[in-house]
């Protein structure tokens, strides 16, 4: 940066699970104990794609495939979330060692926490109290000052808009061309095209590349490894 040219702003927000972290199933285990204390069974939720979704819709399916109607389902979803952190803590702790972040992440974050202009978030379908458990499990400490969470709504396509009102309440006000949405399924890249985002997908899960572009990502890369190129990325 030379003489008084300001900063390159952005808005960055970054899925959680495969994006970020690897936490070795403890999400599916945590709420099938959970579905197990409060309802008496997980259904099938072994059967469920977790993949690019929000808690609460996993919840709904797993519910629906048990027979009950969506306005018993409303009146009873938040009964589910103590007791999966409950349970989650517990089945993050038991796989120590196995959490782990995913590859460049640690780099990646502390170089985009250390530029001026940058904002770092979170778009993810966990709940926020899942979301920040398995980042701090994984040894996540970087700072996510905005944020949209599964337990703010529960249609994916909609967090994008809270994150960006959130920002706007901290007085960080970007425009479209200014903000990525960064994840690794098909579900986020829509999220972020829903919003008039611009996305960049990697191809950390079981979602390749092909995929990735062909749901319209802006740039797909293998995963967040080159610290370079992904900076050049969103810098651009």
């Amino acid at each position: 940066m030379s003489g008084g040219d300001a900063p390159v702003r952005r808005l960055v927000l970054l899925d959680v699970d495969g994006t970020l972290v690897d936490v070795g199933g403890a999400g599916r285990a945590a709420l099938r104990g959970a579905l197990e204390e409060v309802f008496g069974e997980a259904g099938p939720l072994e059967q469920v794609d977790f993949h690019g979704r929000t808690d609460p819709s996993i919840v709904r399916e797993v519910l629906r495939a048990l027979g009950r109607a969506d306005p018993w389902i409303d009146g009873r979803l938040a009964d589910v979330w103590s007791p999966y952190l409950v349970r989650l803590e517990g089945e993050l702790a038991a796989r120590d060692g196995r959490v782990r972040t995913c590859a460049g992440v640690p780099e990646l974050l502390g170089e985009l926490a250390g530029r001026p202009g940058i904002t770092l978030g979170l778009v993810t379908g966990n709940v926020e109290g899942g979301a920040r458990r398995k980042l701090a499990a994984a040894g996540v400490d970087a700072p996510f000052p905005v944020g949209a969470f599964g337990s703010d709504a529960e249609a994916r396509d909609d967090l994008p808009p809270v994150a960006l009102r959130r920002a706007e309440r901290l007085g960080l006000r970007f425009h479209a061309r200014e903000v990525w949405v960064v994840g690794d399924t098909p579900a986020d890249v829509r999220c972020g095209r829903a919003s008039g985002l611009r996305t960049l997908a990697v191809a950390t899960g079981r979602h390749g590349a092909e995929e990735l572009e062909a749901h319209g990502a802006d740039r797909v890369l293998g995963d967040l490894s080159d610290t370079a190129v992904v900076l050049e990325t969103l810098l651009s």
